[in-house]
């Protein structure tokens, strides 16, 4: 494994959820991005931001890692979840808020 590869393995492992996203949560710098934010920020989770614009390495390391072409990319436990369009889905299907309480992370509104 690469350094960069390293780094994001640490990141993805090390934090119960890691949005890798263009620009940071406070100042998402594309729209997909900051779906995905509003998503997370509205159920109150919890989440470490990447910016993957700060560093051209982590950018293509994110999509070498997850073999997933596109950013934002969601992790949960390690586990890669999607980008915007499934994010999006999953959260409006319940699906998201129900995967997030089974791997133990509380949202907002939750039983």
């Amino acid at each position: 494994m690469s350094g960069i590869h390293e780094l994001i393995d640490s990141e993805v492992k090390s934090n119960d959820v890691v949005l890798f996203m263009k620009g940071t949560p406070q100042f998402p710098q594309c729209g997909f991005s900051g779906q995905v934010v509003q998503i997370l920020d509205y159920l109150g989770v919890d989440y470490k931001g990447v910016n993957v614009l700060a560093d051209a390495e982590i950018r293509q390391g994110i999509k070498d890692y997850s073999n997933w072409p596109t950013i934002p990319q969601l992790y949960i436990k390690g586990e890669f979840v999607g980008g915007c369009d499934i994010v999006r889905e999953m959260f409006q299907s319940g699906e998201l808020q129900t995967h997030f309480q089974d791997q133990g992370i509380a949202v907002r509104g939750a039983a």
